[in-house]
């Protein structure tokens, strides 16, 4: 019996956090979608899937769906392969390397609240350091990266890829770090060039990490909405209003506890829909080390 209950006794602290902060706000959130709740009420009204139809009306939550999914695309997608590119040129243990690493790396360390502030500086039309690099180029630049509807959610984007590239770098470090060396070894004994080393053993033996990376980079992309609230506030024209910014609008600013709770249950099954087809896909064929 000792043997069966301690590897509980052992998990138990953590299944109470999750339990606490995990779960049961995921229970809360699904029965409160049901009721017609507001900040003041104190027994609201049962209204089933009410706040649901009422969420699906609403086109500022189609936009911000719509934000967010192109978000995931400028920020994932560009950050896993700046990581990798990253990590590979890294990969040796020299001195600079460890230098470097910590250099890019670096960012992930400053909350995003002060990097938006950074970033504030450097996309000041016209006196921030973007637009006086480009004068020094093609002449006087006065643009408003952050006031206008095209690219306000390209400039937050960046901010999204230089902050986490770095993180995400040391996984592929350490997973390039596990792959046997005789598994290269041994493709370029065949004849076979790097970057075809690269592309069929490296790769390949790199599935586990990439899942990995790809859905803790999802999460990030859907959670981190400090930047937005401090440059742009969902603006201009609701062009950088994405899914968790609306929904702290609404339970702020409205006090529309209903709906809100239904758009947080729509965005944690959407973000537990991508996470589950990343691990399906990414994982499928995928090589571990035992």
């Amino acid at each position: 019996m000792r043997r069966t209950l301690f590897p509980y006794l052992i998990l138990l602290p953590t299944l109470i956090f999750l339990f606490l902060f995990t779960y049961y706000p995921l229970f809360q959130s699904a029965m409160d979608s049901l009721f017609d709740s507001h900040l003041s009420s104190d027994a609201p009204p049962f209204v089933g899937l009410q706040n649901y139809l009422r969420l699906v009306q609403d086109p500022v939550f189609w936009r911000a769906l719509l934000n967010n999914l192109a978000y995931i695309l400028m920020t994932v997608v560009p950050g896993i392969v700046l990581a990798l590119l990253l990590a590979v040129a890294l990969w040796e243990n020299t001195s600079l390397n460890r230098w470097l690493r910590t250099a890019f790396f670096f960012p992930m360390i400053i909350p995003l609240v002060s990097a938006a502030t950074l970033w504030l500086f450097i996309f000041m039309p016209g006196m921030g350091l973007l637009d006086y690099t480009l004068a020094k180029m093609f002449g006087p630049m006065n643009n408003n990266y952050l006031g206008m509807s095209n690219s306000a959610l390209i400039a937050l984007s960046v901010i999204g890829v230089w902050k986490f590239a770095g993180y995400y770098m040391l996984f592929f470090l350490a997973g390039l770090q596990s792959i046997p060396a005789s598994a290269r070894e041994a493709a370029l004994m065949e004849g076979a060039s790097r970057p075809q080393v690269f592309f069929y053993v490296t790769l390949p033996l790199l599935r586990p990490t990439i899942s990995f990376v790809v859905t803790i980079a999802l999460i990030y992309s859907i959670t981190q909405i400090d930047h937005v609230a401090v440059m742009t506030q969902g603006g201009p024209n609701n062009a950088t209003t994405v899914l968790l910014y609306y929904i702290q609008s609404l339970a702020n600013d409205t006090h529309d506890l209903g709906k809100a709770s239904a758009a947080t249950f729509l965005t944690l099954v959407l973000l537990f829909g991508f996470s589950m087809l990343n691990l399906r896909v990414l994982e499928k064929g995928a090589h571990y080390e035992r």
